[in-house]
């Protein structure tokens, strides 16, 4: 066994690594539940960096333990349950209701849709705005890829900023970093997602539709309120409780704003759409939602064992020996894992305490901020051609096309996305540097 342990010890770490990455790739090809597959990579990880049976169990539950993690899980389980009640209820129905007709410009309104809805996480939430793109796309000649495109791609323009996504939420209590820095950095993805998406559709859908009554604009602020409640409350709330907790909490206190901002906004909504119990219980004991924190807590023993077993400290040191370059490794490692697994959270936990902990041992704490956004967006792009994508399957499902045509229309957007985030990420370079 000496002999074995002593072998595995002289493999490179970034090796062992990429093969704890291809065991989770191979468990996810296989049809095992993320939770599962990357709690699997956890304790593999662990076996190869020299951790016993008693080390790699306290690492999980000293993971499972951390109040990071309890606040993260409630706040996803939370968000989840605030979407579905938002669905179950209808009120979402009527957000996107009460917008019709406020916008005369099809263009416009064709992208407003999905991205309403992608203001909240909810899985599979573009089948969802599919029936209200493919009305809107009535008599435009928009193909089913198409409108399969335009319901997927504009339904994630928020991903990369938008603080109610689990992926920013964990990507800032990895980093130790404040949520609206890089909120405010990274918005301006969003602009650069818009624009080349509408790249596809030039001369598809008219600039203007035939007039009609415009609506009043109070009904959509009604039904929008819950949302820009648990923003707006939330971050004056977080932001008070990092002046008044104790030191220790001091960590949660942003999180614990959030949670405050949404027990009262999910109250609120089963309050004013009268919800009987029954639904509102049938809503929480949503399998799903245990899914969802399984994953949450597998990906964090992910990320615990790979801090408690030192991993991340060799492959520092080799990289630095090794003299590999930064930048592309933060591009490639995240769209990698973006690409296999179909979801930002995996990604986010799995390869950002690397690189978080290669972007200080190389001397660039400083410009932690425009290292991470430039992750995002590539992790985030691997998410968008994943074939795992649930919101890329049952959208191509409900406009009956396929996955090639709307990779086809998908592939200088994504270009242009890349493409700007390096330009972003350089400019910033140069102005914080």
């Amino acid at each position: 066994m000496d002999v074995i342990l002593t072998w595995i010890d002289a493999i490179p770490a970034i090796v062992r690594i990429l093969l704890i990455f291809t065991l989770v790739l191979i468990a996810i090809k296989r049809h095992w539940s993320l939770g599962s597959a990357f709690l699997t990579g956890a304790i593999g990880m662990g076996i190869v960096f020299g951790m016993g049976p008693l080390a790699i169990a306290r690492s999980m539950g000293g993971a499972l333990a951390h109040p990071k993690t309890l606040s993260l899980a409630l706040v996803v389980s939370l968000i989840l349950v605030l979407s579905h009640t938002l669905e179950k209820s209808g009120q979402m129905a009527r957000l996107l209701d009460a917008f019709k007709g406020m916008i005369q410009k099809p263009k416009i309104n064709l992208v407003i849709f999905p991205a309403l809805i992608g203001l909240l996480p909810m899985p599979g939430g573009a089948i969802f705005s599919a029936p209200m793109v493919k009305t809107l796309g009535q008599g435009h000649r928009l193909s089913a890829a198409q409108l399969s495109y335009i319901n997927y791609w504009f339904r994630h323009i928020w991903e990369y900023w938008w603080p109610l996504y689990p992926g920013i939420l964990l990507t800032t209590a990895l980093a130790n970093i404040d949520l609206w820095r890089l909120v405010v950095l990274s918005a301006p993805l969003t602009l650069v997602a818009v624009l080349a998406g509408y790249w596809p559709l030039r001369g598809a859908v008219p600039a203007l539709e035939k007039q009609v009554r415009r609506k009043a604009i109070l009904p959509f602020f009604k039904e929008l309120a819950p949302i820009a409640f648990v923003i707006i409350f939330g971050v004056t709330i977080g932001s008070l409780f990092s002046g008044i907790f104790p030191a220790p909490m001091r960590p949660i206190a942003k999180e614990a704003g959030l949670v405050l901002a949404l027990f009262i906004a999910l109250f609120w909504v089963w309050q004013a759409n009268r919800m009987d119990w029954t639904t509102r219980r049938n809503i929480v004991q949503n399998p799903a939602l245990l899914k969802m924190v399984y994953m949450v807590a597998a990906i964090l023993i992910f990320g615990g064992i790979l801090e408690d077993s030192h991993a991340v400290d060799q492959v520092s040191d080799e990289m630095l020996r090794w003299q590999i370059p930064l930048t592309p490794i933060t591009m490639l490692l995240p769209f990698l894992v973006g690409t296999v697994a179909g979801i930002t959270i995996a990604f986010v936990g799995t390869t950002f305490p690397i690189l978080i902990s290669l972007i200080d041992t190389m001397g660039h704490h400083g410009l932690m901020l425009p290292y991470l956004m430039l992750a995002l967006a590539s992790g985030f792009a691997g998410v968008l051609v994943s074939p795992l994508h649930l919101c890329f399957l049952l959208s191509n499902e409900y406009f009956q096309t396929t996955l090639v045509p709307v990779y086809r229309l998908m592939r200088l957007p994504l270009l242009a996305l890349l493409i700007g985030a390096v330009a972003y990420f350089l400019m910033l370079c140069y102005w914080m540097g």
